[in-house]
């Protein structure tokens, strides 16, 4: 009889998950809370996979840098003055988390599930033909300011020592990268090994290759409680009155699944960081690789001859208006870095908003909880949810079918806020 899996989320990490499961012979069914037709943080993001990005969110410096910006309504990070206890209990851990010493801890870990994740769209991208559109070529991190080409030199030096080929340029050498395209920078650093595609087909594609291992899909499925006895989970019951039982459940609903775990007494924190992106049609120039314009935040990704924008950390819970004095900061900020570009090319362009999924130590929820024999929770994966999806669903699939190579890190515990008070 086969193994039935139960998957919690329609995202890159549900699908990933799904897929791999599925691939293992398992009997998959995913739940899906929007309908088959959405447009979530999978769909509308950068598109980048940045191996370069193994310093975890909440990292010194970080805090005081959202006091400074959050006063600022087009800032790259803002928080919107609310009373919400879940929202300060988070930013407590997010500052507890932002020392020296847990950076040095973390960025290891991330660094090699990074690793994987990239291996795993190489993988990908074999079993599809290419079909996903990876673009190996690299990723530019742009300065404007010598204090920022500082910053990323120290941030360099780091790569390196973990093992990461990071190449720091003056302008003229980034120039060369790019002939054509005309910058106002002061150098940057050149990340080889970093990706990119297009997020919408790499969703469509990962979505057609689970349904052809046999997941299927119930969409407008939003789970409404757990069926559960002693430490095992029965089944899910649906808003819709419907029931489904499985031998393992999966949750990976993005910022919804602090909610559901908490049901099962779980302590989840997370926060929803809503991200912004406008994409260009027919754009005056565009680079031959993906960018981040470091001093903003803003990352810049050619995608299929269009151009795409995006950026800003918005903490406005699970919100999803779209504040267009945010938008239009990612424009002026971009306009400064790529001085061809004018604000007036974005004024047809309809803003997209996604809401990434944050834990305050900046590392995701990733493996199973204790004090349950039969549930995995994958999520609060932030701004790597791309890079992270299709690693996190082979660990999940792995591990339910009992042949992980290895134990993941208990800094990636889903319940280690569960358990402590403090990271």
């Amino acid at each position: 009889m086969k193994t039935r899996v139960v998957v919690i989320g329609a995202g890159v990490v549900g699908l990933s998950t799904a897929w791999y499961c599925a691939r293992r012979g398992f009997d998959v069914r995913v739940l899906e809370r929007h309908p088959a037709q959405r447009d979530g943080c999978s769909f509308g993001n950068a598109g980048l996979i940045v191996p370069s990005h193994f310093i975890p969110l909440a990292a010194p410096g970080m805090v005081g840098l959202a006091l400074k910006w959050m006063w600022r309504p087009d800032s790259p990070f803002y928080i919107r003055p609310r009373w919400d206890p879940d929202l300060w209990s988070w930013a407590w851990r997010f500052w507890r988390a932002a020392t020296r010493t847990r950076v040095e801890r973390a960025a290891p870990v991330l660094r090699d599930l990074l690793l994987a994740g990239r291996r795993a769209f190489e993988e990908l991208a074999r079993t599809t033909g290419d079909e996903l559109g990876l673009q190996k070529k690299g990723l530019l991190m742009l300065c404007t300011t010598d204090h920022g080409m500082e910053e990323e030199q120290k941030i360099a030096a780091h790569a390196r020592q973990l093992g990461m080929p990071a190449e720091i340029l003056d302008a003229q050498q980034v120039h060369r990268l790019n002939p054509g395209l005309r910058l106002q920078i002061v150098g940057g650093v050149f990340y080889p090994l970093d990706c990119h595609l297009k997020p919408e087909r790499f969703m469509d594609t990962l979505q057609r290759m689970a349904g052809a291992a046999g997941a299927s899909f119930l969409w407008q499925a939003e789970v409404r409680e757990w069926v559960t006895r002693n430490r095992r989970i029965q089944a899910v019951r649906l808003q819709k009155g419907q029931t489904l039982e499985a031998d393992a459940f999966v949750l990976c609903a993005g910022v919804w699944s602090a909610r559901l775990a908490r049901q099962l007494g779980l302590r989840l924190p997370l926060q929803a960081g809503k991200g912004y992106s406008l994409t260009l049609p027919d754009p005056v120039q565009r680079p031959q690789m993906g960018c981040i314009c470091t001093e903003a935040r803003v990352a810049v990704t050619p995608m299929n001859g269009t151009l795409r924008v995006g950026g800003t950390m918005e903490l406005t819970g699970t919100d999803p208006t779209i504040n267009p004095v945010r938008v239009r900061g990612i424009v002026r900020s971009f306009c400064r870095y790529f001085p061809d570009f004018q604000p007036e090319h974005f004024d047809r362009i309809q803003p997209w908003a996604g809401l990434r999924p944050c834990s305050p130590d900046g590392l995701p929820y990733l493996g199973r909880p204790a004090a349950w024999e039969n549930l995995w929770i994958a999520t609060g994966h932030a701004m790597l949810g791309l890079s992270l999806g299709p690693v996190s669903g082979q660990c999940i699939a792995d591990d339910i079918a009992g042949s992980a190579p290895e134990p993941l890190s208990p800094l990636l515990a889903p319940d280690r806020y569960h358990q402590h008070s403090t990271p």
